[in-house]
């Protein structure tokens, strides 16, 4: 007999991007969490699964859908309910002005329950898969962003970033945190030459709270140290602001392709 229908959706029925930030910026260590039992999906995908989790109770481990569990040789226990995760769908777009142009090809999110923690399944005895290690230069070389030498006479400058470029001062105080900022820069299109087209646009403010957390969610994720500087950073930066949800998608998905880029492997 297969799994209950699944009909309660997570607490957060609409989830957002800036809500998913606030968690992870106001509840240090849930992100590493996450990142450790579900690395293979995004990390607004973590974010969900392990909320969900904890709201039932059930222990972080591999997740995967009814019938890939099945392909390996488990079952989803009676009674269990699938987790709602953020799954991407690809549709065509007419331009109401212009109706006799080809249609673009657009990505969309929607929630679907499709997915089930070992702890929810029985069977065949399954080991989780390791995760793979971080490598900062192939993170570098696959978003394909060179280094340059550090050549800033201000000793308070911790790095800079130049199209596609970063530098690193030879004495920051946490290396790891001003490479994901100075990626972040790059990738966020606040150089005027990264994938976001308006991100060089954006008031200084927000481009620095951006890019910091995009360090944030990389630090946590990795387990590296820097995290509690981060979130004092992006509050130093915002004030009484808050993100804009635009925003908070755009850090998640430089977040995403940092991780991705460094670890090789793909996320759902």
């Amino acid at each position: 007999m297969g799994p209950e229908k699944p009909t309660d959706k997570p607490t957060t029925d609409r989830p957002t991007f800036s809500t998913l930030l606030a968690q992870a910026i106001n509840e240090p260590g849930t992100l590493a969490s996450a990142y450790r039992a579900f690395h293979g999906y995004s990390l607004g995908n973590q974010m969900l699964a392990a909320i969900q989790c904890h709201e039932r109770s059930i222990p972080l481990g591999p997740i995967a859908s009814y019938q890939t569990w099945k392909g390996k040789g488990r079952h989803v226990k009676r009674g269990e309910k699938a987790l709602w995760l953020w799954l991407p769908i690809t549709v065509k777009v007419t331009d109401p002005e212009h109706p006799e142009a080809e249609p673009s090809i657009v990505t969309r999110f929607v929630m679907k329950p499709h997915w089930f923690v070992y702890a929810q399944t029985d069977g065949q005895e399954i080991q989780p898969s390791p995760i793979p290690e971080w490598e900062r230069k192939r993170a570098l070389a696959t978003l394909e962003i060179s280094e340059i030498p550090f050549d800033l006479p201000d000793g308070n400058v911790q790095g800079f970033a130049r199209a596609r470029s970063i530098a690193v001062s030879p004495v920051a105080a946490m290396p790891h945190k001003t490479t994901f900022h100075e990626m972040a820069h790059v990738l966020l299109g606040h150089t005027g030459d990264g994938v976001t087209n308006d991100g060089a646009d954006l008031p200084r403010n927000l481009r620095e709270a951006e890019a910091e957390s995009v360090a944030y969610l990389c630090l946590e994720s990795l387990g590296l140290p820097g995290g509690q500087y981060a979130r004092g950073y992006v509050q130093h930066w915002l004030g009484r602001e808050r993100i804009p949800e635009a925003s908070c998608a755009r850090i998640f998905k430089a977040a995403d392709a940092i991780l991705r880029a460094g670890q090789g492997a793909s996320h759902e």
